[in-house]
């Protein structure tokens, strides 16, 4: 039970955090809009860069909530399986590494948005 509870503190404190990078990211849009806006000829809409800077850091934050949740939920299981069976250390590695693999996916969609917002 103590455990949840430090899981569930976790992700709030992850969507806290998440929801602050967000609403400074939001905020700080416009004012680099405007100063791209004067030297640029083709300016991107503030709104734009708002919602790609949202979705960029939505992205990279609920990836690695979710890879997480999967790294301790499968990382549970493989310490028991190890447990009894010492010899499953690399089938269990590997099932470790793609439950890791979810916040790499993540980070790599949200370099892929902040690219096509330049």
């Amino acid at each position: 039970m103590n455990r949840r509870i430090l899981l569930v503190a976790l992700m709030v404190l992850g969507a806290a955090l998440l929801a602050g990078v967000g609403s400074l990211l939001l905020w700080q849009a416009p004012a680099l809009a405007a100063g791209t806006a004067a030297g640029a000829a083709t300016a991107i809409d503030p709104g734009v860069l708002r919602w790609g800077y949202m979705a960029a850091a939505l992205v990279t934050g609920l990836s690695a909530l979710g890879a997480a949740y999967a790294v301790a939920s499968v990382g549970a299981a493989a310490i028991g399986a190890l447990a009894e069976k010492p010899e499953l250390f690399g089938r269990v590695l590997i099932l470790v590494g793609l439950a890791e693999g979810i916040a790499i996916y993540g980070i790599i969609i949200s370099v892929l948005i902040l690219n096509r917002l330049r």
